[in-house]
């Protein structure tokens, strides 16, 4: 199966060097390259699309609000571009539905992953960048009471717990001596029981409901 991605980036070099990266994978194709929001949820539409990166900071429509519309209208899933310069835009991003976030200067092969990952129905949690985004979210007021974890299991608020400290599927499956398949099950039930989009929001949860207190 191939991946198809679009690229929205202001930046021309910026958003052809993605592509060139990413179209020379056997099983990624690049369906676009755009200069802003408006033109990438099109594309988007137009197209397909499995994956859009999308830079936060565009002329006219910016990622956010691309993010956003995406979200809702497609099943496309969202990865932001940041320079971290601009921490103030990932709250909203967050719950604009975004499934992960790149910094700009990510490696070649990184960036790669990234793309499979997400296509796959995971999300991007880097731990570089996940203790950034969860300083950010959990110093702003919570848009709405976080899910009550009384609804799960003990295994499943274990499972929660190892996701929020940035764990993999293989390294919760190590400290629960449990295999990566049944750690698979118990992840998806965690985010049906709670509502939850993704691997994201269920960290988000697990700080909103204090679970897991921010480090500081």
């Amino acid at each position: 199966m191939t991946i198809r991605v679009v690229v929205a980036d202001d930046q021309e070099l910026v958003r052809s060097g993605f592509a060139l990266i990413l179209d020379v994978q056997p099983d990624i194709e690049v369906v676009a390259e755009v200069g802003d929001g408006a033109q990438a949820v099109d594309a988007v539409r137009r197209h397909g699309a499995d994956v859009a990166l999308l830079d936060i900071r565009m002329p006219g429509t910016d990622g956010i609000e691309a993010c956003r519309a995406i979200s809702e209208q497609t099943g496309c899933r969202s990865v932001m571009l940041t320079t971290f310069d601009s921490e103030e835009y990932v709250y909203d991003a967050l719950h604009a539905g975004a499934s992960g976030f790149l910094l700009k200067d990510v490696r070649r092969d990184d960036l790669v992953h990234a793309v499979r990952v997400v296509a796959a129905g995971d999300s991007l949690l880097a731990p570089s960048v996940a203790r950034r985004l969860i300083a950010e979210y959990t110093a702003r007021p919570a848009a709405a009471p976080a899910p009550r974890l009384d609804v799960l299991t003990a295994r499943e608020r274990e499972t929660l717990l190892h996701l929020a400290r940035g764990l993999s599927n293989a390294e919760i499956a190590a400290e629960l001596v449990v295999s990566e398949h049944t750690v698979k099950t118990h992840v998806g039930n965690v985010l049906a029981k709670l509502g939850l989009r993704d691997r994201i929001q269920a960290v988000i949860c697990a700080y909103e409901s204090g679970l897991v207190a921010p480090a500081g």
